[in-house]
Parts: structure tokens; sequence; C-alpha cells
């Protein structure tokens, strides 16, 4: 008896050391709110990702630099700088990659629509004589959808 003695203290302060880690396991895990917001209101709130939606706050910047693309291509294509166009509207898939997940979603017929005038657009710059009016045109069409779905 006298050698089972320690054993069994031993895995008592075994067992009591794994009970003290797990609650300080769960503890640890449990976070509470901010001040001011409610524990249910946490809980209902989505977990932030990496693709904005067509209406959070980082959406409208990523759309206004999307119109800040063509607003830009658009004034070099009508200097005749087909080049600084290209160059420009190269940093359109910066700003549509952002957001084209939430658009895709909200409207699927403009999602195809960009998509389409995007890859028409660089098709019409990288073309050896560019068509001005059709590129123009093109950038056109896109602006109106961009800030078709812009919208809140």
């Amino acid at each position: 008896m006298n050698r089972f003695n320690p054993l069994l203290i031993v895995a008592l302060i075994s067992m009591m050391a794994l009970v003290g880690c797990n609650n300080g396991e769960q503890s640890s895990t449990t976070q509470t709110p901010p001040a001011g917001t409610s524990a249910s209101q946490t809980a209902a709130s989505p977990t932030p990702t990496s693709t904005p939606t067509a209406t959070t706050p980082a959406a409208t910047s990523e759309f206004q630099g999307l119109q800040g693309v063509v607003t830009n291509t658009k004034a070099a294509v009508n200097g005749g700088n087909f080049s600084k166009a290209k160059g420009e509207f190269e940093k359109f898939e910066d700003f549509w990659s952002k957001v084209e997940d939430g658009v895709k979603v909200k409207s699927p017929t403009t999602y195809k629509e960009i998509e389409d005038k995007a890859d028409e657009i660089k098709a019409g710059l990288k073309a050896s004589t560019p068509n001005k009016q059709q590129v123009l045109t093109a950038l056109e069409v896109l602006n109106k959808d961009i800030t078709s779905v812009a919208k809140p």
C-alpha cells in the first residue's frame, strides 16, 4: 500500500493540473464584446472577409478607384496617348479584384458586362492602331456599369 500512495498522489495532481488547464482554455477563448456593444450584436455581426462586398466602405473606396482608372484612361485616349491609356487601364484589375466577388453576387449580369468591357478595352488598347471611338464607347459603358453596382 505504501508503494501505491505516491502513484495515487501523482495521478491526483496530474488530474488537477489537467482540469486547471482545461478551465484556462475556456476562459481564454471567451471574448467580451467592446464597451457599448451587446453580446447579441457581437454574435450577429459577420466576420470580416478579405473581399469587400458592394456596399462596404472599403468597397466604396475600391469603386472610386475603378472610376478613377476609367476617367484617367478616357483622358489619355481623348488625348491620343494610347500607351499612357494602356498603362492607366492596367491598374483596373488591382481595384476590380477586390470587389468583383461582391458584384458577382449582387448582379451577375453587370459583373459579366464589366468583365467583357474590361477585356474589350484591354484588347482595344493593345491593338497596333487602337480605334479611339470604340475604346471611348467601351469606357463609357464600363463607367456606367461600375456606377450602377457601386450604389448600396
